[in-house]
């Protein structure tokens, strides 16, 4: 038997997948000002994920923040067009705050271990709700795949892996007892095992734990 569940987004196309990406960016940063993160339920525990590529974030916004008062003044002098510079400006500025965004869909939407379930997440695009009597066994398990996509697809055991990674790295590993359909940004996918990283994967599963327990 195949449980199916549907996450916030179905099956879309490029432009609705862009669509909800961009809006998922620009909501994220909306909660990360207002001090609203995102919980799932009352007495849910937020788990971070966001560590590996944080660094990497902040260059590109460092980047950014200086890219955008440069490029405006040499636009200025090599073309002397006023709306040229308003041009250039406007994206720059849109580039920087998409980034912050991007960070911020990253922060607000932590991995949530919950009362009634635990909640996968990366961003906005990945939501995976599972209830606790889906889950057989969770454990650490340290992983990296040679592709670096967010989310990924294997052959296991028992049935299809689904891999939600962060800079290639899954550091948890959960088995169901039986095949799960999600519906994800790229459609719906079925799986018997889930893999993804957490910055604090011995905390998770220690907690993921103790709600299987009781």
């Amino acid at each position: 038997m195949t449980t199916t569940r549907t996450t916030r987004t179905g099956e879309a196309t490029l432009f609705q997948k862009a669509s909800a990406f961009e809006a998922g960016v620009w909501r994220s940063l909306f909660t990360l000002l207002a001090r609203r993160p995102r919980v799932p339920e009352p007495g849910a525990v937020g788990f971070a994920y966001l560590e590996p590529v944080s660094l990497l974030i902040w260059v590109f916004i460092i980047g950014s923040a200086i890219e955008v008062p440069v490029a405006h003044l040499l636009i200025g002098h090599f073309v002397p067009w006023a709306p040229a510079q308003i041009i250039a400006l406007v994206i720059g500025i849109w580039g920087l705050i998409w980034m912050i965004g991007y960070w911020a869909a990253l922060k607000v939407n932590p991995h949530a271990v919950g009362p009634t379930g635990l909640w996968v997440r990366n961003g906005t695009t990945v939501d995976i709700a599972l209830s606790w009597n889906d889950i057989d066994a969770i454990r650490v398990q340290k992983l990296t795949l040679p592709e670096s996509k967010t989310v990924q697809l294997t052959d296991g055991e028992d049935g299809t892996v689904l891999h939600v990674t962060v800079s290639s790295q899954v550091n948890v590993h959960l088995v169901l007892f039986e095949p799960v359909t999600v519906t994800l940004l790229s459609g719906p996918v079925t799986f018997t095992e889930l893999r993804f990283y957490a910055e604090d994967p011995k905390g998770l599963v220690t907690s993921a734990r103790a709600r299987l327990k009781g």
